[in-house]
């Protein structure tokens, strides 16, 4: 099982060995937690639970600290599940051991999904990127309006999912095929080539590439 939770630090640069500039989302991947190991038998699928970031007991309800306490872990405030597939041959790990950054290598490909920064209610020309119409011929407050959004007598509706004015942002989001371009263990740092969604401190989860490109 490959997977780790992380909490998102920030942008930065570093230099390859031919001198080159590499943009890089430095992430506090770790130390996770195996929490609980659900099984075909018990569970109806298989998956590893991580645990990620310490907190104060008082913060957790007490069935979410007497379910840390069956592996006799600390409180933790953020837990997620990892899909195991091939039938559970994959789980290589046991209940309440720690995981750390150094399960990815540098050059590795991954996946790394967080939740997108909140723009709020948003236009049409913002949230799905429309051109904006003349200001000529009288049109001076009609620039930014999205336009017809239907037909007449049919279909006499708004076709559904329209793209029109909403909310924008606040989703998840999955950036895909990232390169591990650091690994540093002793302070839990991964730095991925490119931009990782969310904004700094969010949780941001690393799992190995679905689709591998270039």
């Amino acid at each position: 099982m490959k997977g780790i939770i992380g909490k998102k630090v920030g942008m930065t640069q570093v230099f390859d060995d031919k001198g080159n500039v590499i943009p890089v989302t430095v992430i506090e991947a770790g130390p996770c937690y195996v929490t609980q190991i659900r099984t075909q038998d018990t569970d109806g699928y298989v998956a590893v639970q991580l645990g990620f970031g310490a907190t104060q007991p008082k913060r957790l309800s007490k069935g979410q600290m007497g379910h840390l306490q069956k592996t006799s872990l600390p409180a933790l405030k953020v837990l997620r599940e990892f899909r195991v597939k091939n039938g559970g041959n994959g789980v290589d790990v046991t209940a309440g051991q720690e995981i750390k950054c150094d399960v990815f290598a540098k050059g590795e490909r991954v996946d790394v999904i967080g939740k997108s920064k909140g723009r709020g209610f948003a236009g049409t020309i913002k949230r799905h990127n429309f051109n904006r119409q003349p200001k000529t011929h009288g049109a001076s407050d009609r620039e930014r309006a999205p336009g017809s959004v239907g037909a007449t007598t049919f279909p006499a509706r708004t076709w559904k999912g329209q793209r029109m004015a909403g909310r924008m942002g606040n989703a998840r989001v999955t950036s895909q095929n990232l390169e591990v371009v650091v690994v540093d263990p002793e302070r839990n740092l991964l730095a991925v080539r490119g931009s990782v969604p969310g904004s700094n401190g969010s949780i941001v989860i690393v799992k190995p590439a679905r689709v591998r490109r270039g």
